[in-house]
């Protein structure tokens, strides 16, 4: 008798004869005869009682055959053969067209699912073999039946499911002064600690690229000015010491003295030993511009994850307010300015501006110069971002103003929203840590679901039942993923588990990984809620009021259910307004074919990412922030506030300030501006014209529009998924 059955993919599961019956029954009612329910039964019964306990999927199809064309039906047999081997030349039809589209560099939803990664180049091309061939071992093989059901049927994505089998992590904010300290090894080779900025810089690339290659998510550093700061002393002290030699002097004396600022300027009328100071003060900053510019091209031209994509990177910084620390903020903004090539925007590392009361929030602040020119940089290149500090949910009841690791204390965040700040099991902080895995909830199809109820009330009731049962599941899908990363051994992250992630260094090269992921955070993303709303009420948060309400209302549900899960399983669980970018798209094709084209739901090329406000609906950025301000202290796992702003915003950089200063007023916790930036992609010019078709310096007339998608920028829309350009032509400007 049949017991077990050995599927395709190797998985032992438990026999249902009804599967026979079902396969039986189907193909007799493709004949003229049509169903024989006394045949289907006994063929059934045939073939579970005189099998072994333990077959394989092909085993027991070749037994319906045989018993098929010895029974009285062999009009059955042929049509249950014919479907059979249609099914077999499907599977395989699927794997290769999906390949031959890669091969053939077609721009679709497969090549173009990630506008950072080229997939056109060879080892694009690999990875995304890879990609499409590991999906579906990841849905036979890991996932169990309900969540693989939630998942084919539109409600669940589970992100960077290719990446499911290597245990892998999302990502990590670097904490890079244990790096530049000790130096480290990423299992070729050592590299030795840094005595000098050039080094540092250097060593900053390396971990963010290494860390790359052992992770599916980004990477950050979220204290680059206080990490790079002391390099900036020890380089003054060669400069000094440089002169030394030159004049037979002892200055030893100057190695450590107070300097206001690290700035160039004139020698003339300077001498002694204000001139020697001065002179090595100016060689200091000309050594840390060339190491920031450095940085900038590096992390624009190094390539990781086989060649195929630069590193996915972010950088923290604006609170020291050392003259050191000022020096590295300096640079890097003007360098930044400058541009990369050709002048062209750097779209690596994403920058991020923290804000802080006390330090750069007053003109009498020590750091408003430099964010003054924070704000001129974005202005002219879309970076830095905006992290505000000050908002209730980011700040630290032990960070203090005098403390010299007050960084510590400050969250940073990934570029593309991430957040990893709270923490249930050791201190709260953002270095050394990230998140482990996240999936997404397609709120709309929850809400289609619930608009055949007539009256509001059980409509918006039905929709919480099915939202609850879906969070459920996806908190589960969540643990399931996080018990298999335990898995892992510290040796298969050579570099993130010995030097970066938060309690790494207790770990032995063949220990697993359990003993300190959990210090990691799990996201439960969402998707579509301007879409979910219109279905329930009619209306989006962005119109209506009592949209806004219920919109409030639900997201706060799924605060309060993360905060039990992580009761529940003792992890760190968040709410992640979803930075969609394949998954806009996804998403709603699937829905539209199931439900047709709905008015103001799935009329659109794409979902609206999270809670914003959708980019079609023309409002100021003041009700923008009105509206979606709200949400950013419920999503804790990330967060974004976007603003558009019309026309060249290089002359006006007093507009950014306004922004900022806004999201300070609205409590929201993480921020950026769009505006117009023109690229000629010959020669890399740039310009903010409303339309520019040939370009002023070389005549080509191949121009792109620079453009951020999901909270990073992309060197040219070409890579582009259909569904987001469909959004970025829809995108409006707020006054």
């Amino acid at each position: 008798m049949i017991q077990t059955v050995v599927k395709r993919d190797g998985r032992i599961v438990g026999f249902n004869e009804e599967k026979i019956a079902t396969a039986i029954r189907k193909a007799m009612l493709h004949t003229s005869k049509g169903e024989d329910r006394y045949l289907i039964q006994q063929i059934t019964d045939h073939i579970a009682f005189r099998g072994s306990s333990q077959m394989t999927v092909e085993d027991i199809q070749d037994a319906v055959e045989l018993e098929l064309m010895n029974s009285s039906r062999k009009d059955v047999a042929q049509k249950y053969i014919a479907y059979r081997n249609q099914r077999s030349i499907a599977r395989k039809a699927k794997t290769r067209d999906i390949f031959l589209e890669i091969i053939n560099i077609k721009s679709n939803d497969i090549t173009r699912e990630n506008a950072n990664m080229n997939a056109d180049t060879p080892a694009g091309m690999m990875m995304k073999f890879a990609s499409e061939t590991t999906k579906p071992f990841v849905d036979d093989y890991l996932l169990s039946e309900e969540i693989r059901n939630a998942v084919q049927g539109n409600y669940l994505h589970i992100h960077d499911k290719d990446y499911y089998p290597t245990k892998s992590l999302t990502c990590v904010q670097h904490p890079l002064d244990k790096i530049l300290k000790n130096g480290f090894s990423a299992g070729h080779g050592e590299s030795r600690p840094a005595k000098r900025i050039e080094t540092a810089s250097i060593l900053g690339c390396i971990s963010l690229e290494t860390a790359q290659n052992e992770m599916h998510g980004g990477q950050a550093i979220p204290a680059f000015d206080f990490y790079l700061a002391p390099y900036v002393r020890s380089s003054f002290i060669e400069e000094v010491k440089t002169l030394e030699d030159l004049t037979g002097e002892d200055y030893s004396h100057l190695y450590h003295r107070e300097v206001d600022d690290f700035v160039i300027r004139s020698l003339e009328g300077l001498k002694g030993e204000e001139r020697i100071l001065q002179h090595a003060m100016n060689q200091t900053v000309c050594r840390v511009h060339q190491s920031m510019e450095a940085f900038i091209h590096n992390m624009n031209t190094i390539h990781s994850r086989g060649g195929n994509q630069v590193v996915f990177s972010s950088i923290n910084y604006g609170t020291d307010t050392s003259a050191e620390g000022r020096c590295v903020i300096r640079e890097l903004l003007k360098s930044t300015y400058r541009g990369v090539g050709n002048g062209e925007t750097a779209i690596f590392p994403i920058q991020i501006w923290k804000k802080k009361r006390g330090v750069s929030y007053l003109p009498s602040d020590r750091n408003y110069d430099l964010y003054q020119l924070a704000c001129k940089v974005t202005a002219r290149r879309f970076f830095p971002n905006f992290l505000n500090l000050d908002a209730t949910f980011n700040q630290h009841e032990q960070w203090r103003a005098d403390d010299p690791e007050r960084y510590l204390y400050e969250v940073a965040t990934m570029g593309c929203r991430t957040r990893v700040f709270e923490n249930r099991f050791g201190p709260k902080t953002s270095i050394g840590r990230g998140n482990l895995s996240f999936s997404t909830i397609n709120l709309v199809r929850l809400a289609i679901e619930c608009m055949s109820m007539e009256n509001e009330e059980d409509r918006i009731a039905l929709f919480f039942s099915k939202l609850d049962a879906m969070l459920e599941l996806t908190a589960r899908q969540l643990h399931e993923r996080m018990e298999f990363q335990k898995t892992a051994y510290a040796k298969q992250f050579p570099l993130l588990m010995s030097s970066l992630w938060l309690g790494c260094e207790q770990l032995k090269p063949d220990d697993t990984i359990a003993p300190v992921i959990n210090q990691g955070t799990l996201g439960i993303g969402f998707i579509g809620l301007a879409e979910c709303l219109v279905a329930l009420v009619g209306k989006h948060h962005g119109e209506d009021e009592e949209a806004q309400e219920l919109g409030l209302k639900i997201v706060t549900y799924m605060r309060d259910r993360a905060n039990q899960f992580s009761e529940q399983y003792q992890h760190n669980y968040s709410i992640l307004a979803t930075p969609a970018e394949g998954l806009s798209g996804k998403f709603t094709r699937k829905d539209r074919k199931d439900f047709g084209i709905l008015p103001g739901i799935t009329d659109r090329e794409y979902y609206t990412n999270s809670n914003h406000v959708p980019v079609y609906y023309k409002c100021s950025a003041r009700h923008k922030a009105e509206v979606e301000a709200p949400y950013h202290d419920l999503t804790r796992g990330g967060h974004i506030f976007y603003v558009e702003l019309d026309g060249d915003a290089t002359h006006n950089p007093d507009v950014v300030m306004q922004v900022v200063d806004m999201m300070d007023r609205y409590n929201i916790g993480y921020g950026s501006v769009n505006h117009n930036r023109n690229r000629c992609l010959d020669c890399g010019y740039e310009n903010a014209s409303d339309s520019l078709e040939v370009c002023p310096k070389c005549g080509s007339s191949h121009i792109d529009r620079l453009q951020r998608i999901t909270g990073y920028l992309v060197g040219t829309t070409d890579r582009w998924n259909k569904a987001k350009l469909a959004e970025l032509k829809d995108r409006v400007t707020h006054d």
